[in-house]
């Protein structure tokens, strides 16, 4: 019975120790050059219905259920989905636009747990008619996934997805006409 009393607040103790030091928020980010002007590539990009040609979660699941609510490439769009347990259930808000520059989302997963995320696309001008495209996602963990998140690297968890999907997205943009 005494060692519970200590077991007890120990366990406690590594357990608010843990949640100090574990990573409060993460941001993850790729780019790609694509052969293809900025605004061709901007406008591409600010239409959710797009995403279904280059993202590497339309791949995983292809008969996943979608439906578009609002106007898409407008503040407000709202792409939802509920797929396989590769993709799970969520929808991405389109939250502002910054023409010929940034597009901003919220990411909201539903299922296999509950989490909201900032998402952007942002497009630069770089030499020879060239745009690079960065794509990432920021947000916040926490308490207990921030303790998780000790044990585990959202960089290396989404990062090759990032990864296909700005691959898919270049093959995509420079093979149109």
């Amino acid at each position: 019975m005494y060692t519970l009393l200590y077991i007890i607040p120990g366990i406690a103790l590594l357990v608010s120790l843990l949640a100090i030091i574990a990573p409060k928020s993460y941001d993850v980010s790729r780019d790609i050059e694509i052969s293809k002007p900025k605004d061709e590539v901007f406008n591409y990009l600010k239409y959710l219905k797009n995403m279904d040609e280059w993202s590497p979660w339309a791949k995983k699941d292809p008969n996943m259920n979608k439906k578009l609510i609002g106007i898409d490439g407008e503040v407000g769009a709202i792409s939802y989905w509920n797929g396989n347990k590769d993709v799970g259930e969520g929808e991405q808000e389109i939250k502002n636009i910054v023409e010929g520059d940034r597009i901003e989302s919220e990411l909201r997963f539903l299922k296999p747990w509950k989490s909201i995320s900032d998402c952007y696309t942002k497009v630069e001008d770089v030499p020879n008619g060239k745009t690079k495209v960065i794509w990432g996602f920021t947000g916040e963990n926490k308490f207990p996934m921030n303790i998780v998140m000790l044990f585990m690297s959202m960089d290396k968890m989404v990062g090759k997805d990032f990864e296909e999907g700005l691959s898919t997205l270049k093959t995509t943009l420079e093979s149109r006409e």
